[in-house]
């Protein structure tokens, strides 16, 4: 699930309570005025008063331009440069109802699986009005979020590559028994899988691309009576879906990925299936959000307002999914709509170390809008380029290079913006760009010109982000992000996670010091607070407290302000300080800078955090180590190595401070790292404590 919402196992009613009391708090007037009238318009949907116009007849002579895995070839035959085995293979899974849903692989639900139960507790949710269906009770739903993964429908899109590789039948008779028994499980509107309009946006992205694969409104799927039959109800219910999902776009502090989402489903919908006259609108509508939302939500610099990198590469394909639909089809988008598409992908290029890596800032959930691709994936984008696919860890991700999702986006980016520092981040054309780009991507790649500047960019102001950097693009760069951004987007921030003035550090294309992800959203109430406060990264933290104020599992009350005061670059040395006021909330206000400084002749990065305060105060200084690191104290500090390289830490000396290191540690929880959605693993994690009194300046330094 991509947006705000609460709740665990066995939450109390005052746990509701006050949740909702929060979320109040969140609203301005103007958004309570406009809920309260949604609430009025979801009771009229509810007793049949509006919402329920029946889908009239399509109109088969107005026509679409393929704009999803199309290309000078015929429908049914192998695009280039792709290896029909891997989707043969996990379509057959398919067919025999084995399913992959985060970490359950290979889970055997049935073919067709019961579309309302959740796969992973096994509670079957109930068949009431979707939009007045509490989907944050688990005791109701059970983990909603697994409810609908399934029921987007990345997996029809694998069926429709299959019969399109292969043109082997039975793939397309699976996808049309599976929609055909969703289509009766869950009727218009009844149910959790009708109960935000992102899910129905989502079901009509990928809907779109398998409809396109199987050959339109024309595929010898529709030939005989069944087939006929099958298609007057699939239209019916892609009908409904985008009259659902435009009568419900999310607004107010709920407009970040999610009204992307649904406008690009909308968009989507009316560009592949443009048979009934209120389609023209409603594209329209959705065009209009697109480029208005593509602005707000993301910063000029190219950073995502949610401050989290999973849900950037969630919003980017939200956005190029409709830009090629559009172009394919004669609709284009404005010159600061591609604009902004392209910034975007500058800034994960830009934080993309040499191996490949890139930090897990906020919030992630391992969220694809369609599974284009069946090469090994790993949905944070994490390319160990040290350890060998063969050489898999239990609990770990290994990946091909080409095969990582923010690889893909840079390759598909290299081809619509010609942009070789793109190219040379991205390294090869990958099947994601292939089904988008058709058969001429490689070829388009090849004509991408090697020459581009690199580093890409070092700075990044609006998001707040900045890169230090020596020998940067090489076998010996050393490369640490600092974050002096906001905390999330919305009054609600609900992907952002209380990290202000963390940074994370590569050496050599591998991570040793990381943001160790999310793990939990809905479930692990405990965990959840732990993965997104102040102590899961390598910063400061103060009396035992985050520097934001949670008020649930997708809101932030009190929001720590964060900024930049100084950052330059020579070639003797990158500096940066920021600042943050998190804690001059306190009875006794305390004021946190850091100063980091890459002296790179040395190979030596000197930290110095400046707290400004007059009492006593308990003081801790975190250090999240890469899991593959080995991590060993030595006198002052720790010695933290992999891969043959070694960094030594040195912690700041004050009266009485102590440091330890945990690894796994349940009480407290620390030393953990999710590279995974609802997936961890021990790491080690350094913790410096002291009591101190009075402004005191601590000093870190590492030796790379």
């Amino acid at each position: 699930m991509r947006g705000g919402a609460r709740g665990c196992t066995g939450v109390t009613a005052m746990d509701w309570v006050m949740w909702r009391y929060n979320r109040l708090r969140c609203m301005s007037p103007a958004e309570i005025g406009h809920r309260v009238l949604r609430a009025v318009s979801v009771q009229a949907e509810r007793c049949g008063l509006i919402g329920s116009d029946a889908a009239p007849a399509p109109d088969f002579s107005a026509h679409f331009a393929p704009h999803f895995a199309s290309g000078p070839r015929p429908w049914v035959q192998q695009p280039s440069g792709i290896d029909a085995a891997p989707y043969l293979a996990a379509a057959d899974r398919l067919v025999a109802g084995e399913f992959d849903i985060f970490v359950m692989e290979g889970a055997r639900l049935g073919s067709p699986p019961a579309w309302n139960r959740d796969p992973k507790t096994g509670v079957e949710a109930p068949l009431a009005f979707g939009k007045m269906l509490d989907y944050r009770n688990a005791r109701l739903v059970g983990d909603i979020k697994y409810l609908w993964e399934l029921n987007r429908h990345l997996h029809l899109v694998t069926l429709a590559q299959a019969y399109a590789l292969s043109g082997e039948r039975r793939y397309a008779e699976v996808l049309r028994d599976h929609l055909e028994s969703w289509i009766e499980s869950c009727p218009y509107r009844i149910g959790a899988n009708w109960s935000s309009a992102l899910e129905p946006a989502l079901r009509l992205i990928n809907w779109a691309v398998a409809w396109q694969l199987l050959g339109g409104v024309d595929s010898p799927l529709f030939r005989d009576a069944r087939g006929a039959h099958f298609r007057k109800q699939w239209l019916a219910s892609i009908y409904q879906h985008t009259q659902f999902v435009h009568g419900h776009f999310s607004l107010y502090s709920s407009a970040n990925n999610h009204l992307l989402g649904e406008s690009a489903g909308v968009f989507i919908a009316a560009m592949t299936w443009p048979y009934w006259p209120r389609e023209r609108a409603w594209v329209s509508t959705a065009k209009s959000i697109l480029e208005r939302e593509a602005v707000l939500q993301n910063f000029a610099d190219g950073v995502n307002r949610e401050q989290a990198v999973s849900y950037q590469q969630f919003a980017l394909d939200f956005l190029l999914l409709p830009l090629l639909s559009g172009r394919a089809n004669g609709v284009a988008f404005s010159t600061v709509y591609e604009a902004r598409v392209e910034a975007m992908l500058e800034y994960l290029a830009s934080i993309m170390d040499a191996g490949g890596n890139l930090p897990m800032f906020g919030d992630a959930d391992d969220g694809m809008v369609v599974r284009f691709s069946q090469a090994l994936h790993d949905a944070r984008g994490q390319a160990p380029s040290h350890t060998p696919i063969s050489g898999k860890t239990p609990g770990v991700f290994f990946l091909a290079r080409e095969s990582c999702i923010y690889r893909s986006l840079l390759a598909t980016g290299a081809i619509l913006f010609h942009r070789g520092d793109f190219k040379h981040k991205a390294r090869t054309v990958d099947d994601k760009t292939r089904w988008l780009l058709g058969d001429a991507a490689d070829a388009a790649f090849a004509g991408v010109p090697e020459r581009c500047s690199l580093p890409v960019r070092r700075a990044f102001p609006e998001g707040g982000y900045y890169i230090l950097g020596s020998e940067l693009e090489t076998a010996g760069e050393i490369r640490l992000i600092a974050d002096a951004g906001a905390l999330g987007y919305q009054t609600i921030a609900a992907h952002g996670h209380a990290d202000a003035l963390s940074f994370v550090l590569s050496a050599g294309g591998m991570e040793f010091l990381i943001d160790p992800g999310t793990y939990a959203y809905h479930t692990h109430a405990a965990w959840r607070h732990y993965f997104r406060g102040t102590a899961a990264h390598n910063t400061v933290r103060i009396d035992g407290l985050d520097q934001s104020e949670s008020g649930g599992n997708f809101m932030w009350l009190r929001k720590a302000n964060a900024g930049c005061n100084h950052w330059s670059s020579t070639d003797e040395r990158d500096e940066f300080e920021g600042w943050h006021d998190g804690y001059t909330h306190l009875p006794d206000p305390v004021a946190h800078t850091r100063r980091i400084s890459l002296y790179k002749p040395e190979k030596r990065i000197v930290i110095e955090d400046t707290l400004r305060m007059t009492g006593t105060h308990d003081v801790e200084l975190f250090f999240h180590c890469h899991e593959h690191c080995g991590v060993t104290a030595v006198p002052g500090g720790y010695s933290l190595s992999r891969g043959g390289r070694a960094l030594m830490l040195q912690l700041p000396a004050a009266e009485g401070a102590a440091g330890e290191l945990l690894r796994g540690s349940v009480s407290p929880i620390a030393g953990w790292v999710s590279r995974r959605f609802d997936e961890k693993q021990p790491t080690a994690t350094i913790v410096w404590r002291a009591r101190l009194s009075g402004t005191t300046v601590l000093r870190s330094e590492i030796a790379c």
